[in-house]
């Protein structure tokens, strides 16, 4: 199956800010510590597959009350989907198209999600640079998201190089994006 990559839209931040406002309703009696935009729609400028990903971040304690509290606002829980300490959530509809994850504060993944952000928004050489290859990877109409995510993976340890996470954190982030 294809993957559809398309030029930045404003309308993200706006996605993402109704989405976080649903949220952080739903969260109400749960302590979240941030609702995170992250992943590619969250840098201004950059081609991105048109799914808003969004990590809802709490304590390790309150993990099973925010999980619960999302169920009860019609978002099915998937399971950690093979990476600790995230737990993914199925949004009830497509309006926006949306990957919400319940994350652990701390945790390699988030951290890791926080910091290719700041970076690509913050060097737009990489970021045009990251952005060129996602568009010429998703021209392949036979690309499935596998390849995809591996072949655009070293422009990311790239970014990741730049980043304070350890150098044993960047292999296990990189063995995580290639280990199709």
């Amino acid at each position: 199956m294809a993957v559809l990559v398309v030029p930045y839209s404003d309308q993200w931040p706006v996605q993402f800010e109704r989405v976080a406002a649903e949220l952080r309703q739903a969260l109400e009696g749960v302590p979240a510590l941030a609702i995170e935009h992250v992943g590619s729609t969250s840098v201004p400028g950059l081609a991105a597959k048109p799914v808003i990903d969004i990590d809802v971040v709490v304590a390790r304690g309150q993990l099973p009350a925010a999980i619960a509290a999302l169920v009860a606002a019609a978002y099915t829980h998937r399971g950690d989907l093979g990476v600790t300490d995230r737990e993914s959530m199925a949004a009830p509809d497509d309006d926006p198209r949306r990957n919400v994850y319940v994350c652990v504060e701390g945790t390699l993944h988030l951290r890791n999600h926080l910091a290719v952000r700041s970076i690509l928004r913050e060097r737009d050489d990489l970021r045009d640079r990251y952005g060129a290859i996602k568009t010429e990877l998703a021209r392949d109409p036979e690309i499935d998201i596998e390849t995809y995510l591996a072949r655009k993976s070293p422009v990311l340890q790239e970014v990741l190089a730049l980043s304070p996470l350890t150098a044993e954190e960047k292999h296990a982030i990189f063995a995580l994006n290639t280990s199709f």
